[in-house]
Formats: C-alpha cells, structure tokens, sequence
C-alpha cells in the first residue's frame, strides 16, 4: 500500500468537498492499494461553448485526484502536496449528462516529486483524456 495509512472515501471526500472541487462536485470514488479515483458529473458548470465537457475541467479533475493521492502518502503536518506540471491529451468529448471518472496510478513516488498517470473514463468506459501530473513535496 503506498497511503501512509487506510482511508475511507467518507475522509478523502472531506477534503474534495470544499472549494473549487466542491464547486465542481468531484468525489472520491474508489481507493485501492495503488491507486485513487474520483468523479465529476458533467453539468453546464464544466462545459464548453460547443456543449462538451471543457478541457480544463478535465485537467481540474485530473490535477485534484493525484494531488489529493498525494496528500494522503505524505505527513500533512510538515509537508504540502503542489502541482507542479501538468499536462493533458483531450481524446474524446465528454457529454452533458453524464459522469467521467479519472483513477489515478504512480509513475514514481519519490521523497520530493510524486510523478501521477491519470486516465478519464465516461461512464460508458471510453476513454476521455490522459493526463500526467507532477506534484512537488515541498515543507510547510
């Protein structure tokens, strides 16, 4: 397990209820040895013009979920978890309606980056978006 202890959705979902991801109304959706997921309805907040689920949202999702993961690996009181690159491919649209989910994996959990792969599935499992974020362990 690479969590530095067990957690429920009930406590990672605390943390995504507030701002900017509560807004958005992302939520976790599954935690297992290896990995987090997270949903985000798509509703008129996270549209585009053309009525498609914006790529910045995506990114918004993708981004929450592994800085969140690595949140939950590193000792809060000391240490912060910050993005620190980001970057996305748009594969297909998502649609007004329904609910994509983006499970984020490891790539390289070291003492100071975390190296996350993170892919956006809608709720018919396409696959939406790919994304690779870096967070940064940085001291309180």
């Amino acid at each position: 397990m690479i969590w530095n202890r067990e957690y429920t959705l009930e406590e990672i979902n605390v943390l995504f209820e507030r701002n900017m991801t509560g807004f958005l109304d992302i939520k976790a959706s599954s935690i297992s040895e290896d990995s987090l997921a997270a949903t985000m309805p798509v509703t008129d907040k996270v549209l585009q013009p053309y009525g498609i689920l914006h790529g910045g949202a995506s990114v918004v999702l993708a981004e929450s979920v592994g800085s969140v993961a690595s949140a939950l690996i590193i000792n809060t009181d000391t240490h912060n978890a910050v993005g620190l690159e980001i970057n996305a491919n748009h594969l297909r649209p998502g649609k007004l309606g329904s609910t994509v989910e983006a499970k984020c994996t490891p790539i390289h959990i070291g003492r100071s980056t975390h190296v996350w792969d993170i892919k956006i599935h809608d709720d018919k499992k396409r696959l939406i978006s790919i994304s690779r974020l870096t967070v940064a362990i940085v001291k309180r």
